[in-house]
């Protein structure tokens, strides 16, 4: 009876030391191993490790790819634009003493690192840049991450921006902008074509010169066009070629025309404006003598006021004609 209570005992020892000196470490976990508060180099790997009782402790470190999203930064670009960013970092412990000794919390160290280190980044990037060219803004945040985090043991696989929420007026002003690009490259293409259009136009005149019966020909095949569309009316176009010749033909009429009067001689002078015929001057009295002799003149003396001009009556030339108004005391 006494062996058997000791068999038993012996067993319970063991089994209280086995289990305090056992532990089962996972695939994906790593074991760190402090023996009285020391921690030793050699970390344990997978599977069962055996322990000192009382004087080792075992912690356990994940080294699993860890998915941390970063919240969302508010921030002003270089290009002075408020603009919220969110991204996500993925890390892994790749040294599981510096994670467990030099950090207290390296998740929460990572999450703060890479929230400050995301709104450096929004300051010294362009709207533009994180909108379109995210890969070096992905690279340099990976770089600012990764550079306090190789102390703590952390290795960062990547880091990616996830959205750029932008305010309301900048999003209206960038629609504004793509429409006006769009309606840029609308007129160039436009503008491309016409040219090419004129281009190949003026080669197919050069050719039609040549041959000045290719443009009849041209002209033959526009009518047949426009007349099987079955209209009541036809319009032929009238050529330019004619409009040029009869042009031409002016041209060389006015020159013509300008030899000849050159050849005949001088223009003649100008024919000089006719005189008036000379009139003889008469010796007349004066017309106070005249006065003096007549009898009006007799009558009126100083005690008779000589009367005031009397109008003739009205003869046969009064109306409208030449008609000679008379005079006391004078002649016309």
């Amino acid at each position: 009876m006494l062996i058997f209570d000791a068999v038993l005992a012996a067993v319970v020892l063991v089994a209280v030391w086995a289990g305090l000196s056992v532990r089962v470490v996972q695939q994906f976990q790593r074991g760190v191993v402090f023996r009285f508060g020391r921690v030793r180099e050699q970390v344990q790997g997978p599977g069962l490790v055996r322990l000192m009782p009382v004087a080792d402790r075992l912690r356990k470190v994940n080294v699993q790819i860890v998915t941390m999203p970063i919240p969302a930064q508010e921030g002003i670009t270089r290009d002075n634009v408020t603009v919220r960013v969110d991204a996500v970092v993925y890390f892994r412990v790749e040294d599981p003493v510096k994670a467990t000794v030099n950090v207290q919390d390296y998740n929460f160290a990572i999450s703060q690192v890479a929230q400050t280190s995301l709104r450096s980044i929004i300051g010294k990037s362009e709207l533009d840049d994180l909108l379109a060219n995210r890969e070096p803004i992905n690279q340099g945040l990976e770089l600012m991450i990764d550079s306090p985090a190789l102390g703590w043991g952390i290795e960062i696989d990547r880091v990616e921006i996830k959205d750029v929420a932008l305010p309301e007026s900048m999003k209206r002003s960038m629609s504004r902008q793509a429409e006006a690009e769009r309606e840029r490259r609308a007129r160039i293409i436009t503008a491309d074509g016409e040219y090419q259009a004129s281009a190949r136009l003026s080669e197919a005149a050069a050719v039609m010169s040549a041959t000045p019966a290719a443009l009849q020909l041209r002209l033959l095949q526009t009518v047949v066009e426009v007349a099987a569309e079955k209209n009541s009316t036809l319009v032929l176009p009238f050529p330019v070629e004619l409009l040029r010749f009869l042009d031409s033909a002016a041209e060389v009429n006015r020159r013509t025309a300008g030899d000849g009067g050159e050849q005949a001689g001088a223009e003649p002078p100008p024919a000089e404006p006719p005189r008036l015929p000379e009139v003889e001057q008469l010796d007349l009295p004066p017309l106070e003598e005249v006065l003096e002799q007549s009898p009006v003149g007799r009558l009126n003396g100083p005690d008779h006021p000589a009367p005031g001009p009397v109008a003739a009556p009205p003869g046969p030339d009064h109306d409208g004609g030449t008609g000679v108004a008379g005079t006391s005391g004078g002649r016309s």
